[in-house]
């Protein structure tokens, strides 16, 4: 294997394994508007507050809390919000976790950054060479990697929720620092209703631009197939 040849499969390579998390990323941060609670809070079965919040209430809160993942603020943002009694909307705890969702995020939003320009590259290199082919077939296995990998996520999400999302924080998050009470701002705004809907929301959205994925390089290979 020459140096060429070896560049090309590594490319090729590259391109599949990043694809899949390039779409679960994308679909990530499409959910993290306040859009997405905005439909949340309206669907119907959605759980009401046991201590009082309204609706008006959860959207007022929420927005800003989840403005704070992706704008270019610290924690003053959230530490500063007042109930109309004067009461902070989050406690210590609160802000706290707030702050490391937030690393969190900032750095999912550099990984995904990394990876788009990395595809790019790939995608422009092998392009140079020629083998246009090699691409639509990289992406091609790249979209079904994505149905893959949503597919478990989803799976899990049926058969226990609780324990993916137990996972997922202590992948990402100090034991303890994420754990609250029901009466704590947090739970209020976001019930496990939320989490759950959230879950779903990403993996049909990957789901969907993973097919659309498959449905074009398909139709591109079928075509190639049917000219040779």
């Amino acid at each position: 294997m020459n140096n060429q040849t070896r560049f090309l499969y590594i490319s090729r390579w590259l391109i599949s394994i990043l694809t899949p998390f390039v779409i679960l990323m994308i679909s990530v941060r499409i959910l993290i508007t306040p859009l997405f609670a905005q439909a949340e809070y309206n669907l119907p079965g959605f759980p009401q507050d046991p201590y009082g919040y309204t609706l008006q209430d959860r959207l007022r809160w929420s927005e800003p809390s989840i403005r704070y993942l992706v704008n270019n603020e610290d924690i003053d943002y959230l530490e500063s919000l007042t109930f109309d009694d004067g009461e902070p909307v989050f406690n210590a705890r609160e802000l706290s976790h707030m702050a490391d969702v937030k690393a969190v995020v900032t750095g999912m939003r550099v990984a995904l950054a990394v990876c788009v320009i990395t595809l790019l590259i790939c995608t422009g290199l092998i392009l140079k060479n020629g083998q246009r082919d090699l691409i639509i077939k990289a992406f091609n296995a790249g979209g079904w990697g994505v149905v893959g990998l949503i597919a478990a996520i989803l799976l899990f999400v049926a058969i226990s929720f609780n324990q993916l999302f137990t996972w997922f924080h202590k992948l990402f998050f100090t034991e303890g620092t994420w754990q609250f009470f029901t009466s704590d701002t947090l739970i209020r705004l976001f019930p496990m209703r939320f989490w759950r809907d959230a879950f779903i929301f990403v993996g049909v959205l990957s789901l969907m631009l993973g097919g659309g994925l498959i449905f074009i390089t398909r139709k591109h290979l079928d075509l190639k197939i049917v000219e040779s």
